[in-house]
């Protein structure tokens, strides 16, 4: 097979997340396994849980959670704009080690330190306080809803026009078992008719 033949074989897929969320995170943990197991190329792009919560009645302490929600997404979102696609991922991983398996949960101690990690300006911890890039992480955060509804959350999988909402997975699946959950997520979603599969979550998200 030529090299063109093998760039025209890959998948290309979108990845929707919000650093704050930690079943995004598992998924996330997933997709990379599966961007080693299937010829798939991830692009990887903000929405966020601030946005998707406005005008929405929450318990005060939740409420509180998404005031501080601002910070991270605008602070990729800015690294993005001035320094392209290739830093939101790398920050997204700094940002939700700290975050997930560090458990710190005051997100300003969170930001300089990944910026820091990653090699970008701390400069741009600034923009978690401005809305200078709203519009922009408001557009990002519509394109993935528009595809599957107002009534889901963080992770947005799209990929062959097809997208969906999670998976919701923990442990995140390793080797063979990823592929497996990637071909099975792929197929139903692109079922015509098929909405939803759901069961009760038994353990919360595990972090290995």
């Amino acid at each position: 097979m030529s090299a063109t033949e093998k760039t025209a074989s890959r998948t290309s897929a979108e990845f929707w997340f919000d650093p704050l969320c930690p079943w995004a995170w598992m998924t996330s943990r997933w997709m990379m396994e599966v961007e080693q197991v299937r010829p798939v190329d991830v692009t990887w792009s903000v929405m966020s849980l601030a946005v998707l919560n406005e005008g929405r009645d929450l318990p005060e302490e939740y409420r509180a959670m998404m005031d501080r929600a601002w910070g991270p997404v605008r602070v990729i979102m800015a690294a993005k704009e001035e320094y392209g696609d290739k830093v939101v991922k790398p920050l997204y991983d700094a940002m939700g080690t700290r975050i997930h398996l560090g458990g710190e949960k005051d997100y300003a101690k969170v930001i300089v330190p990944a910026l820091e990690e990653v090699g970008l300006p701390v400069e741009l911890a600034e923009y978690a306080d401005t809305d200078e890039h709203d519009d922009r992480l408001r557009a990002s955060h519509q394109r993935g809803i528009d595809l599957v509804g107002d009534d889901v959350g963080t992770p947005v999988v799209a990929v062959e026009g097809v997208a969906f909402f999670g998976p919701v997975v923990s442990p995140a699946p390793k080797g063979e078992a990823a592929a497996r959950l990637w071909d099975g997520c792929v197929l139903v979603a692109g079922t015509p008719g098929f909405f939803e599969l759901k069961r009760s979550r038994t353990v919360g998200p595990i972090f290995d």
